[in-house]
């Protein structure tokens, strides 16, 4: 494994710890804020996290997919599959 596939699939599951700790959110319970006039503050900030678990998968699958599954894909010039 190359030190940069390490390097980042420690950053992601960081940063995914970093997520499943800021879901927890206990201090917008009650909260009656509203955002734009109409949006619970809990809610808007449940979006937010929702779009950074999003950002974060997008960010994973391009940069700490291991390599290693891509190199046993299937050949396009080959007319069988190899396993």
């Amino acid at each position: 494994m190359s030190s940069r596939y390490v390097r980042n699939r420690t950053l992601m599951w960081i940063l995914f710890a970093v997520l499943v700790v800021l879901h927890h959110d206990f201090w917008f319970w009650s909260d009656a804020t509203l955002l734009f006039g109409f949006l619970p503050v809990g809610l808007g900030y449940q979006m937010l996290i929702s779009l950074a678990a999003s950002a974060l998968w997008g960010w994973a699958a391009f940069n700490a997919w291991p390599a290693e599954l891509e190199s046993i894909a299937v050949d396009p010039d080959s007319p069988e599959p190899t396993h």
